[in-house]
């Protein structure tokens, strides 16, 4: 008794089952195209103006041109001892400030004019009063001012808004792309 030999038709029902597969993963392949090639349309369309002429968009990072790959660079200040502007002129503080800035380049600037930017801070920081920098609001006041004033020193671009409530004007960070100067750190904050 011998085998039965195969059907041609249990041949052919082999091949159906193939061609199957091979038409799911033809769709499959058409959708993905389709739906790359709508969201391609979609962000050329996104990048032009109402005249139709390209708009060209830089991600924020070029614009500030900070790498968040590469970390910022510190720079730390020799330790500052100021009189305060309060009555009587027995008051004073001693601060530690340490920089934030965007590269070791612009460290290298900096360090370049620092007897310009210590007389800077003395003069900017000898105006306040006690109770101006043991507040909060102070501080971050505080803050902002060093950071126009660093900026000014170094010929980056700087906002100063006039502050209608007070009787000397207040200076704002600008957050422009020329500026380097990210941010302003105490290590050390002592008022008597």
């Amino acid at each position: 008794m011998s085998a039965p030999a195969p059907k041609p038709a249990e041949e052919g029902g082999e091949k159906p089952k193939k061609s199957k597969k091979l038409l799911f993963i033809i769709i499959g392949v058409l959708v993905l195209a389709l739906a790359g090639a709508a969201a391609a349309f979609i962000l050329l369309k996104k990048n032009t103006d109402e005249d139709g002429e390209e708009v060209e968009e830089e991600p924020v990072a070029a614009v500030h041109k900070v790498d968040p790959k590469k970390p910022p660079t510190y720079l730390p200040l020799d330790s500052m001892v100021v009189n305060l502007a309060d009555p009587g002129g027995n008051r004073f503080a001693q601060l530690g400030i340490t920089l934030k800035l965007q590269d070791e380049e612009t460290a290298t600037a900096v360090k370049s004019r620092m007897p310009s930017i210590r007389n800077s801070l003395l003069i900017l920081i000898s105006q306040r009063t006690a109770e101006e920098l043991l507040s909060v609001n102070g501080k971050q006041a505080l803050v902002t001012d060093i950071i126009a004033a660093i900026s000014e020193e170094m010929g980056y671009e700087i906002e100063e808004p006039e502050d209608a409530s007070s009787k000397k004007p207040t200076r704002k960070r600008r957050r422009a792309p020329p500026n380097p100067v990210q941010d302003v750190l105490f290590s050390g904050f002592l008022v008597q």
